[in-house]
């Protein structure tokens, strides 16, 4: 069965993004009508689709401000939804953290709402410390010291998994 699914993403840097644009892909290539949409430009409803994908980004530890509003201004639309969220973060570049079970900013996020999403998944995210603001830089430098994660301020590595990127697609499509 083909679905019409929204897509709704909040992004600091492009990767939730460019996630969101291969979610897209897979699900166009499986019949279905897909619209993307920013946080900053949605003004539909979450009723107004078959189903309904939420991806954010997490920066100093937090999901976007205006995600957590939507979320809770459009709590029974998305229950009454085939519903996803996903979060896309450093820390799920360790596999243990790399679960909805296991990370802890997904952990945190579910506790700051009060909506628990249908399905949902943690993609690791992308580091590039030369498109950082210096203050950004230098945060983000201490976080990934406290972590035991890359500090060298020319690395640039993209974590995220794209196949599982691609199975979670693929788990929206069969809903």
């Amino acid at each position: 069965m083909n679905s019409k699914i929204g897509i709704l993403y909040a992004t600091v840097d492009g990767q939730t993004l460019k996630i969101c644009k291969v979610i897209e892909e897979v699900l166009v290539e499986k019949g279905n009508t897909v619209e993307l949409f920013s946080i900053d430009d949605f003004t539909g409803k979450p009723s107004g689709f078959d189903k309904f994908i939420i991806g954010a980004s997490i920066r100093y530890g937090k999901h976007n401000a205006k995600i957590i509003e939507f979320i809770n201004q459009n709590k029974t639309a998305l229950d009454n939804t085939e519903n996803a969220f996903f979060s896309v973060n450093l820390v799920a570049r360790k596999p243990e953290k790399a679960s909805p079970e296991t990370n802890p900013y997904f952990i945190k996020f579910l506790k700051t709402i009060d909506w628990v999403p249908k399905t949902s998944a943690v993609f690791a995210g992308n580091l590039e410390y030369q498109k950082y603001p210096f203050t950004d830089r230098l945060m983000i430098q201490l976080i990934m010291w406290m972590t035991k994660g890359p500090t060298d301020s020319k690395a640039k590595i993209e974590y995220t998994d794209w196949n599982k990127v691609r199975e979670f697609a693929v788990t929206m499509n069969n809903l």
